[in-house]
């Protein structure tokens, strides 16, 4: 990284602190007062000032349980609302992240090979990492787990609000084994599109990348038919050249062409009531791409055509009923279908469809994930003088299909399956004088697994789950709050970790061969116990008269055991028996701090995001306290803007720097507790952006949208993917909305 990107390293990260502690000035100023803001379906969206602004940590948390502000939740979480991820203008899914402190994409630029990493967990080439991060589409969760792909596949168009629930506190809403965290998407409604005294609507928008020559056309048409019923349609294209990547190569296999649709009616019945259906669809079609996605400039693995469509239906009601407090109901049924459909290697790799080694993966497969899920729950209300409780309780049933269809043997790598799966879930939170906040939960998930008939001596595995936690944060006063939690949960072995296994390998052309691998049956639950503590800062009036600044910043600890990792094959030589394909191995600890800050004004705004996570191996032996490799490099990434709103212009400035790492991805994915052996410098890359969004005059309506991606075009590479960055990229984008 060189002494500059070190001393920047030491700067910026103080800088986070230094906004933080010189909060301190205007503490004896009066706190700017707030209120919230509410769509027309009465959901709490936001909580702006006098002025109509918004800053980071004020905007209202929607799945953590009562609605609130962000600052004031006991929860590290960040909220992307639609203005943050338009103005991201991300290519992929990843490229919306980059101010969420704790998040990190794993594997690659490309669009089918990227997963996330949240506090060190999560990596594309580990199995079951998928199942450590939940991710939900509009309450339907996501899945995928497939070699060499990753693990969500959309479009950031179709969104208007991300949620990222850190830590494994969200396992008491979400599902059991949530060890890195919770990913709430929320799809665009009409009602957003609709202006008082309008009943149709519609949204044309282009967009031009320069790195890749890549393009997006979108539209959007919302109509009301009446005040009881609205429907959205919306229909994306995106395309891409291969990237080029800051050493000047290109990305061998990140072209690609995707669509994208949602179509979506929202129902108003009675009072409050509000029923919605909705389905989406997203879908990629490369013909001899790059086998691997996840990783490797240099293709190890051949080429293939690959069709992938991702599918979600959700049909939902909700009704708040505030007249009584014994009830306030939210259903969906929700169906997930995620498919890979791969065809035409051309490697020299594959062979005959009857072929059961390891290299029957490159077959033609249609790989996929189909799953259906109910979930419901209510919540009672009540009000004491000085207090308020709110108690939530409900269930959630799921039942999931894993599919490798193919012709011949089935898959040993790749194991069809069937996981049911119930859990029940109650969370109480007590609210004292607006100063305390108590969050007391617990869950249970219970879950059957049932192997494919082709799978040889498996059996069917029965497993439960345990999740508690406790949290509570307490405000001082208007400017200073202290939070802390403790949380539990045990994530389950999923159908791959179960009845993977492989047939013996002789000596040849790959090697001196192996004894195979046996089905993993007695596989032991993954534990996590983790503690968080932390404070918030707000204050107002502190520089000029009417600006706001809020920091949060948290520290954790996560102690992990009996983590799951692939075995290494045994040689034919070797006096060992076949090994099980996954075995548990122990202990794990990761810990860091997040600040996350925003400060805004008139003319100026500013916001900061700092990520510091340690994680060593704790199993006895020669690996004892080595660094994990799923660990991100230590990072901040500081936002300095302003505005002219008069012109209705807003431009800001991205730093991010990121420091030495010792546990780089190796070209191939590296097991999470393999010592790593890869270090990778540090880096900084600075990001430019600017957005004109008239509001009134012969322009309103129109959205331009500008900005610059490593604006010096820095060779360097992330510490949790195998390839070097995208280089520098001119992005541009205009929209202009019709209504009548």
């Amino acid at each position: 990284m060189g002494m500059v990107g070190r001393n920047m390293s030491v700067l910026l990260g103080g800088a986070a602190m230094t906004i933080l502690l010189g909060s301190q000035a205007g503490w004896a100023q009066q706190a700017q007062p707030t209120t919230a803001e509410a769509t027309e379906e009465g959901q709490v969206v936001n909580q702006t000032d006098k002025k109509g602004r918004v800053t980071l940590l004020q905007r209202i948390v929607l799945g953590a349980g009562a609605d609130k502000v962000a600052i004031d939740t006991p929860q590290a979480v960040t909220v992307l609302d639609q203005q943050a991820i338009d103005n991201a203008q991300a290519q992929t899914m990843g490229g919306l992240f980059k101010d969420v402190p704790g998040v990190t994409m794993a594997g690659s630029e490309r669009v089918v090979g990227q997963a996330f990493n949240i506090r060190g967990i999560g990596q594309t080439d580990n199995s079951a990492d998928g199942s450590r991060i939940i991710i939900n589409v509009d309450g339907a969760p996501k899945f995928n787990e497939q070699y060499r792909m990753g693990s969500f596949f959309s479009e950031p168009e179709l969104y208007r609000r991300v949620e990222v629930l850190r830590g494994p506190a969200s396992s008491t809403l979400y599902g059991a084994g949530a060890l890195g965290g919770v990913i709430n998407f929320t799809t665009k409604d009409a009602a957003e599109f609709l202006q008082d005294g309008q009943n149709t609507a519609v949204r044309l928008k282009g967009g031009y990348d320069s790195n890749n020559n890549g393009a997006l056309a979108s539209t959007i048409l919302a109509h009301r038919f009446n005040e009881g019923l609205e429907v959205l349609a919306a229909g994306n294209f995106r395309r891409s050249d291969n990237f080029e990547l800051g050493n000047g190569t290109e990305l061998s296999g990140s072209a690609f062409d995707s669509w994208s649709g949602l179509l979506k009616a929202t129902a108003y019945i009675g009072d409050e009531g509000i029923a919605r259906a909705s389905y989406q669809r997203w879908q990629s079609n490369k013909d001899q791409t790059d086998y691997a996605q996840t990783g490797t400039q240099t293709n190890q693995f051949g080429y293939v055509d690959r069709d992938v469509t991702d599918q979600t239906f959700v049909l939902s009601y909700e009704n708040p009923f505030t007249d009584n407090p014994w009830l306030d109901i939210d259903i969906a049924l929700t169906y997930s279908d995620t498919e890979n459909d791969q065809s035409n290697a051309s490697n020299g790799f594959l062979t005959n469809p009857n072929d059961q080694s390891t290299l029957a993966i490159l077959n033609d497969t249609l790989y996929a994930y189909k799953t259906w899920q109910l979930k419901g729950e209510n919540t009672i209300d009540s009000t004491f003088e000085n207090a308020e409780n709110h108690f939530t309780f409900g269930f959630q049933a799921s039942t999931q299909d894993r599919v490798a269809e193919k012709t011949g043997l089935p898959l040993t790598a790749h194991p069809e399956g069937t996981e049911n799966k119930l859990g029940l879930f109650a969370q109480n939170e007590y609210i004292w004088n607006e100063q305390l906040t108590v969050i007391a939960g617990v869950r249970g998930d219970f879950h059957t697994v049932t192997p494919s008939s082709g799978i040889p001596n498996a059996e069917d595995i029965e497993d439960s789950a345990f999740s508690p936690k406790i949290a509570a944060l307490y405000d001082f006063n208007d400017y200073f709050g202290v939070f802390g939690s403790v949380a539990y949960t045990e994530r389950m072995p999923t159908i791959d970790e179960l009845y993977s296994w492989a047939p013996p390998t002789p000596p040849g052309m790959f090697g001196p061969g192996n004894k195979g691998k046996t089905l993993s049956l007695d596989l032991q639950k993954e534990k996590s116990t983790n503690y968080e503590a932390g404070f918030t800062v707000s204050g107002a009036d502190l520089l000029t008269s009417g600006d706001v600044l809020n920091v949060k910043t948290t520290g954790f600890y996560n102690d992990l055991t009996n983590l799951i990792t692939s075995s290494a094959n045994v040689l034919p030589s070797s006096p060992l028996p076949a090994p099980a394909y996954y075995y548990n191995i122990g202990k794990a600890r990761i810990y860091g701090v997040e600040v996350e800050g925003a400060y805004d004004a008139d003319y100026v705004f500013a916001g900061v995001a700092y990520t510091a996570t340690w994680g060593q191996n704790r199993v006895e032996g020669a690996n004892f306290n080595q660094p994990l490799a799923t660990i991100p490099a230590q990072r901040v990434a500081l936002t300095i803007g302003g505005r002219i709103p008069d012109y209705f212009l807003e431009f800001a400035a991205r730093i991010t720097v990121a420091a030495d790492a010792k546990n780089g991805a190796q070209q191939a994915g590296s097991p999470t507790l393999t010592p790593p052996i890869y270090p990778v410098a540090g880096w900084e890359t600075l990001d430019l952006y600017a957005t004109w969004r008239p509001q009134d005059g012969n322009f309103a309506g129109y959205e331009v949208l500008a900005g610059i991606d490593n604006v010096f075009d820095e060779d360097y590479r992330d510490n949790l993917s195998p390839d070097i960055a995208k280089g520098r990229n001119f992005k541009i984008s205009l929209s202009k909305q019709f209504g009548w």
